[in-house]
């Protein structure tokens, strides 16, 4: 075999040394894998385009077939430049869904986790752990999308694309790559693009099959053996890894994983074009220069290719090409679903979210349906497959479904310099049926915060979707002993708050970002403390419960990218809360207000609260966020100006604040806000100054009997600021930030932290 190959490229060799012949007729272009670096691809066919030479055969590797593929479906160079360095394709290759498309509904609460197992009740530990860093569901669709007419035209015969086309992917259990040149042409590109541990491995007519590259990252065989071309050019951007370092487990892996590739064209009659590029492996945003690197090492061979390729195709013919192929494409339109991987109760309530009953629909609505599947946390996995039918002249639509697994388990917490570290562990129990069940559990434990929530949660697929939520939860916060700092023992007043509640609740989406939520809860809070700093283990402290029933509702939309510290997105939520309870104190040693041992006291009051989030992209690396909240509560005081505290509206913008009890910053009446500037280092590195307003109507003053006082309408202002140097890492944000409070003992606190300072949501929030 290897003898015939030299011999056809003897024969084409020695065809161009005479005059008569040569004029050369075909040529084939041959592409890495490289992943970012992939993009130079992109300069090189641009190069080629603005030069005449025709392109009459594409192979590609990974990267490479995804740039091949879209030239060989009619895209021009710079539609494929433009579809690279958009927002869409940037979100693809990070695995983050479209936040047009995104689905709060279906996302459950934010919790302190950073790593997350599922596991089958009857499954060994290993099978759970991820098999990839990013989410494909973006990508899997994007590339349907693009690719289902173009391909449907093709008759699903690759040679008949607007340029005929092959494409490698790598069977790992057969060790040997994988040849496409039929059928779908998204899932053989997809095949070929599946970076082991970075991009889910997709089956293929029952073959698991990973990234092209690992058994062959520069098709030129494929392109010799299946078009022998008069003249070959080969973009590469890779080459073979070094040998392996026994400090280097990654370059372990690597050679146990991938074959070396020839990256030579195999024969004379051809020319090697090798772009310089200096980019992270999955680094996108800034890709123009790649894209520039491609052009100018083409424009540097482009002499040697014209000397060897006579032909030449014009700008127009090339357009003219393009549009005629571009008719015969058929604009796509969905009839039926088929779904494969679940059981037909599972298959109803996955209809039932696509909303789809085999009426006709466009692309548009049933991509809204896919990522509103996607986005329930029942469903693992699902690949799309558009399939033209030709009796119809309409596309079905395939789905292969993969249910998540039935137990998940979180873990988590935050570490921090001062005594605020505690842990999480979270675990669910998930059903999927005609509706979705969820049955959770989690726990927070350390000095400043304790907490055990059950929860379940019942999702009815209805023509309006709508959950239903049974909880009850258990939260206590430690004041005292979380209050040292890393430099000094600083004990202020001793605090306890606790609070035990049910609850139940029931919500409707709003459109995709947003849901109405409504419920009642009934529940008691209790409230331990001194009315001084100075006290003893002798003296005893003053105890405030108070017996309450709520009912609230509230609108919440939430487009947010992260858990904390976010930098992209928008939050609002609108929440109203009727509070109906009654008031037990019981005086410690120390209190000095003169009254009987127990007080009682039956209180009713509304509360409606604002709080609003947003951010926006302005120059390179540097973001404006904007906050804002604003409270309004009819409630009546509490026996002491302690509890009467305790019992109104905080407000704890920062991570820092919401580990520390600060009296100034908590009012019955407030409007507060801030702006957050945000600059970019590096990925995943920001610096973050942030700064705000607190403005209470009337402030609570303690007066000499330990009762409140208000303050004229007005008349303080507090203010808190905070600088902030964090690392979103893949597990959680670690940040170190010093914080300002005006008007206090101690205005600034050094806060670092690994983790998410994130708590369950209180009764009286």
């Amino acid at each position: 075999m290897h003898f015939i190959k030299r011999f056809i490229c003897f024969t084409f060799l020695t065809c161009l040394l005479f005059p008569l012949s040569i004029k050369a007729q075909k040529v084939g272009l041959v592409l890495s894998g490289g992943a970012a670096s992939g993009a130079a691809h992109i300069g090189v066919l641009k190069a080629l385009e603005e030069n005449e030479i025709p392109i009459d055969y594409i192979t590609g590797t990974s990267m490479g077939a995804m740039i091949g593929s879209l030239y060989a479906m009619g895209f021009s160079p710079e539609k494929i430049e433009e579809l690279v360095k958009s927002e869409s394709f940037q979100n693809w290759s990070q695995g983050i869904i479209d936040t047009k498309y995104a689905y709060y509904f279906k996302r459950d609460d934010n919790n302190a986790s950073w790593i997350t197992l599922k596991l089958s009740i009857d499954s060994a530990f290993v099978s759970t752990l991820p098999t990839n860093v990013i989410s494909p569901f973006a990508m899997d669709w994007g590339s349907m999308e693009i690719a289902s007419s173009p391909i449907a035209a093709a008759n699903y015969n690759f040679d008949s694309l607007f340029v005929p086309f092959r494409c490698v992917a790598s069977d790992i259990e057969l060790k040997k790559s994988v040849i496409f040149n039929k059928g779908d042409l998204a899932q053989a590109v997809r095949a070929s693009m599946s970076y082991p541990f970075y991009i889910k491995p997709i089956y293929v007519d029952g073959k698991l099959l990973f990234d092209g590259g690992l058994y062959n990252n520069f098709p030129s065989d494929v392109m010799l053996n299946d078009f022998y071309p008069d003249f070959m050019i080969g973009s590469n951007v890779s080459g073979n890894n070094p040998p392996p370092s026994e400090d280097n487990v990654l370059s372990q892996i690597k050679s146990m994983l991938q074959s070396k590739s020839n990256y030579d064209v195999l024969c004379e009659a051809g020319v090697i074009i090798e772009p310089e590029t200096d980019v992270r492996l999955f680094d996108f945003k800034n890709i123009q220069p790649v894209i520039d690197s491609g052009y100018v090492a083409a424009l540097r061979s482009m002499d040697f290719i014209k000397q060897h390729v006579q032909a030449r195709v014009t700008k127009n013919e090339l357009n003219k090409k393009r549009l005629s192929f571009k008719e015969k494409q058929p604009k796509v339109v969905f009839d039926k679903i088929y779904i494969d991987g679940l059981n037909e109760k599972q298959k109803s309530y996955a209809l039932k979210i696509l909303r789809h009953k085999n009426n006709i629909i466009d692309f548009e609505e049933l991509k809204n349906g896919y990522f509103r599947l996607a986005a329930d946390n029942k469903i693992k996995y699902i690949y799309p497959q558009a399939k033209y039918n030709h009796e119809t002249g309409l596309f079905d639509l395939y789905l292969r479904v993969k249910k998540e697994r039935n137990v998940v388990a979180d873990f988590g917490g935050n570490f921090s310099n001062r005594p605020i570290s505690m842990g999480y562990i979270g675990l669910q129990y998930n059903y999927l049926g005609k509706f979705a069940t969820s049955v959770m559990a989690n726990a927070y434990f350390g000095k400043l915060y304790t907490s055990v929530q059950l929860k379940t949660r019942f999702d009815f697929p209805f023509k309006t979707p709508l959950y239903i939520e049974p909880l009850f939860t258990w939260n206590k916060w430690d004041y005292f002993k979380s209050s040292n700092t890393f430099f000094e023992d600083v004990k202020p007043a001793y605090l306890i708050q606790s609070e035990e509640y049910g609850q139940l609740n029931m919500g409707f989406p709003t459109g995709k970002k947003g849901r109405i939520v409504t419920g009642g809860a009934f529940g008691r809070t209790t409230d331990k403390y001194y009315q001084t700093q100075f006290f003893t283990q002798q003296d005893t402290a003053d105890r405030t419960d108070f017996d309450v029933a709520t009912g609230q509702i509230y609108y919440e939309i939430n487009s947010l990218n992260r858990k904390m510290y976010a930098n992209a997105g928008e939050f609002l939520k609108i929440k109203a809360q009727y509070i109906n309870g009654m008031e037990t104190n019981t005086p410690g040693s120390t209190s000095v207000i003169d009254t009987l041992p127990i007080y009682k006291q039956h209180h009713e009051w509304f509360t409606l609260k604002i709080t609003g989030e947003r951010y926006f992209n302005r120059r390179g690396s540097f973001k404006i966020g904007v906050f804002g909240e604003g409270a309004y509560s009819t409630q009546t005081l509490f026996n002491n100006y302690t509890s009467s505290v305790l019992a109104v509206n905080a407000f704890q913008p920062t991570p820092d604040s919401r580990t520390v009890f600060k009296e100034n910053y908590r009012a019955h009446k407030y409007l507060a806000g801030g702006l957050k500037f945000i600059v970019n280092i590096r990925k995943n590195i920001e610096m973050r100054f942030e700064g705000y307003i607190f403005q209470p109507y009337e402030k609570m003053m303690k007066n000499a009997n330990n009762k409140v006082d208000y303050s004229l309408p007005f008349a303080f202002q507090y203010y808190i600021a905070t600088a902030a140097a964090v690392w979103n890492t893949p597990v959680g944000p670690i940040s170190l930030s010093a914080n300002y409070y005006n008007e206090v003992k101690d205005p600034v606190t050094i806060l670092f932290h690994f983790g998410y300072i994130l708590f369950n949501k209180r009764t009286l929030e």
